[in-house]
């Protein structure tokens, strides 16, 4: 078992008319046994990273390592890895034990016998030993994925790599399974690097949730740390479903209160003092507001509302989702719509006059670069004693 580690990784692809940047100064350790999740928008440098640990990518510059030896010049073979891919890529002449057993024959020393034992071990562990005779077009897609599994898990490599192994499935049957790799990886302890554009398989799945935007690493943390306390604006907004909202304000002293002023002048929003004290923030600066869906309190009779600020706030869409329903609401006539996720018992027509309002601890707060001034209940002091990754 070993750890992978990235030490000012960049990878750039030759253009004749201008060379493409798809990974840029990466920097990122994986401790041995760490299950990792690579999340991010497409085009984001997600996969390339994944293909620079496998081999199947060269390295611009920087350096990779697995444990303690630095696989840059390695080729894929000589690096004790093994890859799922999202087609399954199975042979589809051969059975599933041909198709488990093939990767031992050309990589290891073992017997015939000591490799029919391993592989049927890995089918009783899939749940697959009774399909070893058949062929990957007999099987479901779940049954092949479970095949690309095992076929990866009798090689007992150093470290796996998942290239978005469940996108192909439906989503019953990818929750099923994404449980099923998470089980596996506890049982293993192999140090693992998945890759997904999905936050539910990203924050369910990872031990670290890392990520990425053009090329750049911008959060690397447990998945609660990476929800509540997000190092940029990207973060905020990419983790979470519906996604964060946010308004745009200009921060001013009026009365000698702390007020957030909405860029459009119809909205108002007075911090407290103890937070305009702990983070950096002076009258004229721009200031991004965000606050998640679920902390949005959607409030029908405000006449006994004790909050101190509250938003009108008119309803444009319902969405039931069984559990919750999803409003779309236009906040004080503005031009940025919010989302609030509110109890499936109360279903309003769209139209109805509403008002919504939040508790100060959910609020967030970003400069005009992105870059967080306040998470959720954390000033920003805090924000750096925790030693949370943000961007430059």
């Amino acid at each position: 078992m070993a750890g992978v580690s990235f030490e000012d990784v960049t990878k750039i692809y030759k253009d004749p008319n201008e060379d493409i940047v798809a990974v840029e100064d990466l920097n990122l350790e994986i401790d041995d046994g760490d299950f990792l999740v690579l999340v991010g928008p497409s085009g984001c440098g997600k996969s390339t990273t994944l293909r620079m640990v496998a081999g199947l990518e060269t390295i611009t510059e920087g350096t990779i390592s697995i444990g303690d030896t630095v696989v840059n010049g390695l080729e894929p073979r000589e690096r004790d890895i093994a890859m799922v891919f999202q087609n399954y890529a199975l042979y589809p002449h051969k059975t599933v034990r041909q198709n488990m057993a093939f990767g031992l024959k050309y990589s290891s020393d073992l017997s015939k016998s000591e490799i029919n034992e391993r592989v049927r071990e890995t089918a009783e562990m899939m749940g697959i030993a009774t399909q070893l005779d058949e062929k990957p077009d007999q099987m479901s897609g779940g049954q092949r994925q479970r095949v690309a599994l095992g076929r990866a898990i009798v090689r007992q490599p150093q470290v796996f790599l998942f290239d978005e192994p469940l996108s192909n499935l439906d989503a019953k049957l990818r929750t099923k399974m994404r449980t099923e790799i998470s089980q596996l990886q506890n049982e293993l302890g192999i140090t693992s690097i998945y890759v997904t554009h999905d936050q539910a398989e990203a924050m369910t799945m990872g031990d670290i949730v890392a990520v990425m935007n053009d090329g750049e690493l911008q959060q690397a943390a447990p998945p609660n740390e990476v929800y509540n306390h997000p190092a940029n604006e990207f973060v905020a907004g990419f983790i979470g479903s519906p996604s964060m909202n946010f308004m745009s304000t200009n921060y001013e002293k009026r009365d000698g209160s702390a007020t957030l002023v909405s860029t459009d002048g119809k909205t108002e929003y007075p911090l407290d003092d103890a937070i305009v004290g702990e983070i950096d923030i002076a009258p004229g600066d721009k200031v991004r507001l965000g606050i998640r869906p679920e902390d949005l309190q959607v409030v029908r009779d405000p006449s006994n509302w004790e909050q101190r600020e509250l938003f009108d706030a008119t309803i444009k869409v319902v969405e039931p989702m069984g559990s919750d329903n999803y409003l779309t609401l236009d906040v004080n006539g503005s031009d940025e719509q919010w989302d609030a996720r509110v109890d499936s018992a109360y279903a309003p027509e769209v139209g109805t006059q509403v008002a919504v309002a939040f508790d100060e601890s959910a609020l967030h707060l970003f400069d005009e670069d992105g870059r967080t001034l306040k998470s959720q209940g954390m000033s920003e002091q805090s924000f750096h004693d925790k030693g949370i990754l943000r961007t430059a």
